[in-house]
C-alpha cells in the first residue's frame, strides 16, 4: 500500500460479520497495513487512507443501478488506481480467485469518463469497487 501521507486522508468505518476474515481479506488479499485494533475493530491502510472494520451484524449489498449495463451494488467503495496498478490488481485477484461482481473491464468506452472497473464482495458482503481512467482528467468530467 501507498506510504506516502496524503494533505486529506479519508476515514470510512464499516460492518463485518468476522474480523479473521476481515484481517485476512484486507490484510491478506489486499495488502493493506494492519493499523491499531482491538476485539471489536481493525483499522487498515487502503492506499493511504483509512478503513475500519467493526465487527457488527452486516447485510451487505442493499440495492443496484443500472450503469452501462452493468448493475452496480450499492452500497460500495474503492479507491481509483494508475491503470498499471489496476491492472496488476485485476490480474492478482483474478490468480486467486476472486469471484467478480463485475467482471474487470472497461465501462464508457469511448465516452466521457471512460475508466476500467471491477466489483466484488469481501468475506461480510461489502461491495469493493476498484477503476481507473487512461486520462485522470475525465475523473469528473461530465
Amino acid at each position: 500500500m501507498a506510504k506516502k501521507l496524503m494533505q486529506n486522508l479519508f476515514h470510512l468505518a464499516f460492518p463485518v460479520n468476522d474480523l479473521d476474515a476481515a484481517r485476512e481479506f484486507y490484510g491478506g488479499l489486499l495488502g493493506c497495513e494492519e493499523g491499531r485494533s482491538s476485539d471489536r475493530w481493525i483499522d487498515f491502510d487502503l492506499y493511504g487512507h483509512q478503513i475500519v472494520t467493526h465487527l457488527a451484524p452486516n447485510s451487505g449489498i442493499k440495492a443496484s443501478n443500472e450503469v452501462d449495463s452493468d448493475s452496480v451494488p450499492v452500497p460500495h467503495f474503492g479507491i481509483i488506481l494508475p491503470m498499471d496498478e489496476w491492472s496488476a490488481l485485476a490480474d492478482k485477484l483474478t490468480a486467486k480467485g476472486v469471484k467478480f461482481v463485475i467482471e474487470p473491464r472497461i465501462r464508457f468506452a469511448g465516452e466521457v469518463g471512460e475508466q476500467a472497473t471491477m466489483f466484488f464482495l469481501d468475506p461480510s458482503g461489502n461491495a469493493l469497487e476498484f477503476k481507473s481512467f487512461t486520462d485522470m482528467s475525465q475523473v469528473f468530467a461530465k
